[in-house]
């Protein structure tokens, strides 16, 4: 039989053992590369944005933070419940947009999933939607495209790339705060729709600025009004949507999240990293060039900006009854 004293030991040994490994596997971390799972194809300003974070993330950490494109599901369901069925160890990363963290749950009445358990690590940057009308439109601005509609009902429709995202969320915003009604056409994505502006089928989308930047130079499209807090500096003349219609802005943000469970000591670790790489100068103006407004947030202020969402964002999915099976 042992003695007290040794016993007290092992028992001593026994429990650091449980207490210390964990705590100083989160102080080494990392030790091997960072899976972050982007639930959207490659390209775009929204992928850049994810790898300039993982980018970032894998200079200070010592370990490469890999970007993995797996796209597929609606909203990204995919890519999200990969990450979410993860190890909650810091080593699979989710890298989504801000309706993937706040509305997925409201939208997605059938899914099995709810992304709000995921712990927020950092919101890389954000921008803002633009309102784009057809070229040969009977108006320049966004208050004559509201009296047409008034005037002419059943008349007007708008695209946006699919059910439950930012273009149908602002387009329906829009017609709340407005009292006008439009005619909605849900395409597969932004490039679809913008596709039939251009056409002139269709006669309004809600989109971004840097994938539309040529067409709207070029005089192909409208660019009538931004759904930021302030006009663009490179678009002075362009009002704002809330100058039309007081209170409505839209603007959407990139944030990378682990799964539940991961000890916010590794959150913190992976946020600093990235807040620090994204005041540097040279990430800033690469930024800046996706018509992006970088930030590298805490978690803390992540968990905000999520909350932000849902109380600008549920109101509308609940008055326009979006939902998706």
């Amino acid at each position: 039989m042992l003695q007290r004293p040794v016993a007290g030991a092992v028992l001593g040994i026994v429990l650091c053992g449980l207490v210390c490994g964990p705590a100083q596997a989160q102080a080494d971390y990392p030790t091997r590369n960072v899976t972050v799972v982007v639930p959207y194809p490659a390209g775009g300003a929204a992928d850049l944005l994810c790898r300039y974070g993982g980018e970032k993330a894998s200079a200070a950490l010592g370990q490469q933070f890999v970007i993995e494109n797996r796209p597929g599901g609606a909203g990204g369901r995919i890519g999200i419940e990969q990450v979410m069925r993860a190890p909650p160890d810091g080593y699979t990363l989710l890298c989504g947009t801000q309706l993937n963290y706040s509305i997925t749950h409201l939208v997605f009445t059938k899914s099995a999933f709810d992304p709000r358990t995921l712990e927020p690590i950092s919101v890389l940057a954000t921008y803002p939607l633009i309102i784009l009308l057809r070229q040969n439109f009977p108006g320049n601005s966004l208050k004559d495209f509201i009296d047409y509609a008034k005037a002419n009902p059943g008349k007007v429709n708008y695209g946006h790339q699919g059910r439950g995202n930012t273009g149908e969320l602002l387009g329906e915003l829009m017609m709340l705060k407005g009292g006008f009604k439009m005619t909605q056409v849900p395409y597969r994505g932004s490039a679809p729709a913008i596709n039939d502006l251009l056409a002139g089928t269709i006669d309004m989308v809600p989109d971004y600025l840097l994938a539309n930047k040529g067409n709207i130079d070029a005089g192909k499209l409208k660019f009538v009004a931004v759904a930021s807090a302030q006009r663009l500096k490179d678009y002075p003349n362009v009002p704002t949507v809330s100058e039309t219609l007081p209170g409505v802005t839209s603007t959407t943000w990139m944030a990378i999240s682990a799964p539940p469970g991961t000890p916010a000591a590794i959150t913190r670790k992976i946020s600093d990293a990235i807040g620090k790489g994204f005041k540097e100068q040279d990430m800033q103006t690469r930024i800046l060039k996706l018509e992006a407004t970088p930030l590298g947030s805490t978690p803390d202020q992540m968990r905000a900006m999520i909350k932000q969402s849902l109380d600008t964002w549920e109101p509308v999915v609940k008055a326009a009854n979006i939902s998706i099976d």
